[in-house]
C-alpha cells in the first residue's frame, strides 16, 4: 500500500536524475521506486539516447509507468550513437551541456501539479544541487555504489594536495608506487593507493574523468543528504567515518531487497535493462546441478582486448566447469567479440553465451556456484544478496575498492591478476567452484546474504533509514 503523504494537499515530488550509464540508471530507477511506494509523485528523467534504448529493449510500452511516476527526458549533447561508448567524451558533454536543459525541464515541472519539493540527484551530477537551491528545494545526492567508494572518492582533493594526484609520469602505474599504504583514511584501514577507485590514475591534471569525479566529490557538501547503496552491518566502520563528515549519509540497500519487501508493486513490469535481456539462459541453468555453474559478466561498461577474451575464455574452457557467459555485442572495443571454433567446440556441451541475461535472476539461480565479475557494485551486491562468492577482475573506478573489500573485509572473493593468463583463470575458477577456499567463501557470501535479508526487513536497519531520509530530508521545508 502507499503512504498518504502530503505536502500542503498535495502529494510531494521528487525529480529523479541519474548519470546516463546503465548501472546508475538501474540503481536509481529501484530508488525510484521505493520512494513511490511511499507516497511521492516521481518524475524520472533520462537522456533522450537512453529513454530510446529503454523503449528498444523492453517494449514500446515498457515506460508508461502511472499517472504519479512519469519519465522525461533532456539531451545528451551527442549526435553520434557510437561516441556513447567513448565515458570521456559523454562526460564532458554532460559537463558543458547538462544544466541549462535541466534547468528548463525543472522550470516547466515547477509549476506543475503537484509541484516539484525535493530532488534526488545522481552524486556525479552535482550541477543539479544548483538547479535544486533556485527552485528551493531540498536535494539528496545518490552514490550509487558502497560507502567504501564514497569514502575513498572523498581522498581526491586529499591526493591532490599531498601531490599524490594527478600521478607525477607513466611509471607511478608500475613500479610499485600504488602500493603505498595509506594510513589517513578513517574506516578503511589497511587500504592501499591501488585500492582507492582508480579516476586519480592519471598524468594529466586536465583529465576529464578525474576533473569530473573530483568536482563531485568537492560539490557534496552543498547538498542535504548523501545515500549510498549498502546496509549498516556490511560496512560499519566505513558507514562511522562518514558521519563525522557533512552532510549526513544514509546507507540504504540492498535496493532489490527491498522492493521484494512491497506487498504490492504496481510498477513490477518495469524494469531496468537498457539491453534486451535473453531469459533462456534461465531454462538452460535448470537443467545443471546446483553450486555447479560458473556465471562470468563484465558489466555494460568494461571493454576487453581479442586478448583478453581468449583468456578468459580458454580458462573457463579448461576448467572443464559448465559456465553461462554473457558477452555484450561492444564487448571487444571496436570489433565483434569472436572466440575460436575450437572453444566451442571444447565447451559446446557445459557452456551458454547470451549476449546479456536477467543478471539477479541468474544469480539466485540454485545452478549458480561462483560469479567471476568486474566488480561493478551493482554486481557486488547482487551476488551478496544471492550468497554467491565472487571471482573479481577490477577495471577502473571503484571497482578496485570493491574487490579490495570482498576479498578482504567480507571474505567471499578471490582477485585475477589484472594481466590475465588462462592458466590463473584455470586455476582460480576451480578454487572457487571446488576447492576448500572456495567452500569457505560460500560459506561466507551465505551470511552476507542473511544480514543482507535482514537490513532490508520491515524493522531492519535500510528500512528505517530510508523512512529517516523521507521524513529528515526529502520532505523538509527548504
Amino acid at each position: 500500500m502507499t503512504s498518504s503523504i502530503e505536502v500542503g494537499g498535495n502529494k510531494p515530488h521528487a525529480v529523479i536524475t541519474p548519470l546516463p550509464l546503465p548501472s546508475h540508471v538501474k540503481a536509481m530507477l529501484k530508488f525510484a521506486k521505493l520512494l513511490h511506494h511511499k507516497g511521492f509523485h516521481i518524475t524520472f528523467i533520462n537522456t533522450e539516447y537512453n529513454h530510446k534504448r529503454f523503449l528498444k529493449s523492453l517494449g514500446p510500452n515498457s515506460l508508461d509507468g502511472l499517472p504519479d511516476f512519469r519519465y522525461e527526458t533532456i539531451p545528451d549533447g551527442l549526435s553520434d550513437i557510437d561516441t556513447r561508448q567513448d565515458l570521456p567524451l559523454l562526460l564532458e558533454s554532460l559537463v558543458k551541456n547538462f544544466l541549462s536543459p535541466f534547468r528548463n525541464l525543472l522550470k516547466t515541472l515547477k509549476d506543475n501539479n503537484p509541484p516539484v519539493t525535493c530532488m534526488v540527484s545522481d552524486g556525479f551530477l552535482p550541477s543539479t544541487i544548483t538547479a535544486a537551491h533556485e527552485i528551493g528545494v531540498p536535494i539528496v545526492i545518490f552514490f550509487t555504489f558502497a560507502a567504501a567508494g564514497f569514502l575513498g572518492s572523498k581522498q581526491y582533493p586529499v591526493l591532490v594536495e599531498k601531490g599524490l594526484a594527478p600521478l607525477k609520469d607513466e611509471s607511478s602505474l608500475t613500479n610499485g608506487f600504488l602500493d603505498m599504504a595509506i594510513d589517513w583514511v578513517p574506516g578503511m584501514k589497511g587500504i592501499r593507493l591501488r585500492d582507492l577507485p582508480t579516476c586519480f590514475r592519471t598524468t594529466d591534471p586536465n583529465d576529464t574523468v578525474f576533473k569530473f569525479s573530483l568536482a563531485a566529490v568537492e560539490g557534496v557538501h552543498e547538498a542535504s543528504a548523501v545515500v549510498v547503496h549498502t546496509f549498516d552491518a556490511l560496512e560499519p566502520d566505513a558507514l562511522s567515518a562518514l558521519s563525522s563528515m557533512p552532510p549526513p549519509v544514509y546507507a540504504i540497500g540492498p535496493l532489490q531487497l527491498l522492493l521484494d519487501q512491497l506487498p504490492k508493486d504496481p510498477l513490477k513490469s518495469m524494469g531496468y535493462s537498457l539491453w534486451k535481456e535473453e531469459t533462456e539462459c534461465l531454462e538452460w541453468l535448470n537443467t545443471k546441478a546446483q553450486n555447479s555453474v560458473v556465471y562470468v559478466n563484465f558489466g555494460s561498461l568494461i571493454f576487453l582486448t581479442p586478448q583478453q577474451i581468449l583468456e578468459f575464455g580458454w580458462g573457463l574452457a579448461n576448467s572443464k566447469l559448465p559456465f553461462l557467459w554473457a558477452i555484450r555485442p561492444d564487448l571487444v572495443l571496436g570489433e565483434s567479440a569472436i572466440l575460436p571454433p575450437e572453444f566451442e567446440f571444447e565447451t559446446k556441451e557445459r557452456s551458454l553465451i547470451p549476449s546479456w541475461c536477467p543478471q539477479e535472476q541468474v544469480l539466485n539461480h540454485p545452478a549458480v556456484g561462483g560469479f567471476l565479475t568486474h566488480s561493478g557494485w551493482n554486481s557486488t551486491i547482487e551476488s551478496l544478496c544471492a550468497g554467491v562468492p565472487m571471482l573479481c577482475w577490477p577495471i577502473f573506478a571503484e571497482q578496485t575498492t570493491n574487490c579490495y573489500y570482498t576479498c578482504n573485509d567480507w571474505g567471499c572473493g578471490l582477485e585475477i591478476e589484472n594481466d590475465v593468463k588462462r592458466d590463473d583463470v584455470e586455476k582460480l575458477v576451480r578454487e572457487l567452484m571446488e576447492g576448500k577456499k572456495g567452500k569457505e567463501m560460500k560459506n561466507k557470501a551465505m551470511e552476507w546474504k542473511k544480514l543482507a535479508e535482514e537490513a532490508s526487513s520491515p524493522h531492519g536497519s535500510s528500512s528505517r533509514t530510508l523512512d529517516n531520509l523521507v521524513n529528515q530530508v526529502l520532505l523538509r521545508k527548504s
